[in-house]
């Protein structure tokens, strides 16, 4: 049977600076045709019509920092759990952190998570290969034209994935030629500041003083450090959830996101919360690096504008409500976002701080430009047709009831959005209605456009 073409009709289209009214032409996985004037009739006549009328459409997101916990830790989460509220947030594409268990450090490993996606994600997906202290033989083998990065922990982690040998980390920064995603916190620092803290309050340390044990000063160290090597060696690096104001200076604001060798990233959560929100919302809230004071929030929203700050990302990381419901020590850190991240962003929106357009740069133009993902990203012709459809004027709260991560929970439970996702597109394929998932074809493997292609 062949797949009959869908027209999304009289949307509001968000793409590459500029709003407009227009019709969107789906054929198979690509967009066909984009129209900002009357369509044909010979196409009104072959088509499954969608009216969009009063719905804004974007390009899909591409959150390029998840931890999904599969395999190993899928009581938290698993690729389709999480792929399931990712897509009712309006994210259609993912790349995944090594860190499960076992841990993805060798080629095998995974390869398996992508055969695992393939049978389970509802969105696209890529995952990263993990950095260790001594595997770069299986770190050079990675194939940049079909894996998003190596992810290189430069502050504490589980396992053996702190990577802290100065020759390991020169290693790796200069002989790899794909690109290279930190995680920046000095570990001594930390370290030095627990013992410190828990020597003046004990078990029972407030919540409070997360931003202070995991500091700024730990941050900027392992962030100037990791710079510095890619400096050295021409690296392509991608600086992961920046959280203080003091490591903006170590940012490129002059040049275009494409064109920049050393590229940074911020979470929805460290422009979204700051560090008096630990009185009602705790361990909950309990994220790595920490959430700061709100002249670092401020510091960071100002550096997204000035183009400092290059992407926004989520940095899932679901926990059960259990395990967060504990002293500060005992709590894991990481939260549930995919599901409100864009929703999240869109309140800017309607307290007049950001552009629809500057929202769509940061969370589908930029990660696909730096990342290099092939045919994705942009509403054009001839690209994949991920695509979502949102009501700018559809309030909202978020409770239990409406909570879809596997977890159950969400930081955002009590807050109101303004704006709703309706409709999901994922290679053309509508995957999620208002509601309602249509999971028969699931999402594809993200591609690379650097170098020469596998034969």
């Amino acid at each position: 049977m062949i797949n009959k073409r869908i027209l999304i009709q009289n949307a509001l289209v968000v793409n590459e600076g500029e709003h407009f009214k227009g019709d969107i032409l789906i054929n198979g996985n690509k967009i066909a045709r984009i129209f900002k004037n009357d369509v044909p009739s010979e196409i009104l006549l072959d088509c499954e019509l969608i009216d969009a009328n009063g719905l804004t459409l974007f390009p899909g997101i591409i959150d390029d920092q998840v931890h999904f916990r599969d395999p190993g830790l899928t009581h938290k989460g698993d690729v389709y759990t999480e792929s399931k509220a990712a897509v009712a947030g309006g994210i259609t594409s993912f790349m995944e952190m090594p860190n499960t268990i076992p841990q993805a450090t060798t080629q095998e490993i995974l390869e398996l998570k992508y055969v695992n996606a393939s049978q389970k994600s509802l969105a696209n997906y890529s995952f990263y290969i993990g950095a260790t202290n001594d595997n770069i033989d299986e770190l050079l083998k990675t194939d940049k034209h079909n894996v998003c990065g190596i992810k290189v922990f430069m502050g504490s982690s589980t396992g053996n994935m702190l990577v802290d040998s100065e020759e390991s980390l020169s290693e790796i920064f200069s002989k790899t030629d794909l690109l290279v995603a930190t995680h920046c916190e000095d570990e001594k620092t930390i370290q030095r500041n627990t013992k410190a803290y828990k020597d003046l309050h004990g078990e029972q340390m407030p919540i409070k003083y997360h931003p202070e044990i995991r500091s700024a000063e730990a941050c900027y160290l392992s962030s100037s450090y990791a710079v510095g090597l890619a400096k050295k060696y021409d690296t392509r690096l991608h600086v992961l959830h920046l959280s203080s104001g003091k490591e903006m200076e170590l940012f490129d604001d002059k040049t275009p996101s494409k064109e920049k060798r050393i590229t940074a990233e911020v979470c929805v959560h460290h422009l979204w919360f700051d560090d008096a929100s630990y009185d009602s919302k705790g361990t909950l809230i309990k994220w790595n690096p920490a959430i700061k004071p709100a002249a670092d929030r401020e510091a960071l929203f100002q550096a997204l504008i000035d183009n400092k700050l290059d992407v926004v990302a989520t940095d899932h990381a679901p926990h059960t409500r259990e395990e967060k419901d504990n002293l500060y020590f005992d709590a894991p850190s990481g939260g549930p976002l995919v599901q409100h991240a864009l929703v999240a962003m869109l309140e800017f929106y309607h307290q007049q701080k950001l552009s629809l357009e500057f929202i769509v740069e940061k969370m589908c133009h930029a990660p696909a430009d730096i990342f290099q993902v092939e045919d994705r990203g942009y509403i054009r012709e001839g690209y994949f047709a991920d695509l979502v459809l949102v009501d700018l004027h559809a309030p909202w709260e978020v409770n239990r009831d409406n909570v879809l991560y596997k977890c159950g929970w969400s930081p955002f439970e009590g807050t109101s959005f303004q704006s709703k996702v309706v409709k999901t597109f994922v290679n053309g394929k509508l995957v999620y209605d208002n509601g309602i998932f249509i999971e028969k074809q699931k999402g594809m493997r993200l591609t690379f456009s650097r170098g020469t292609r596998p034969s």
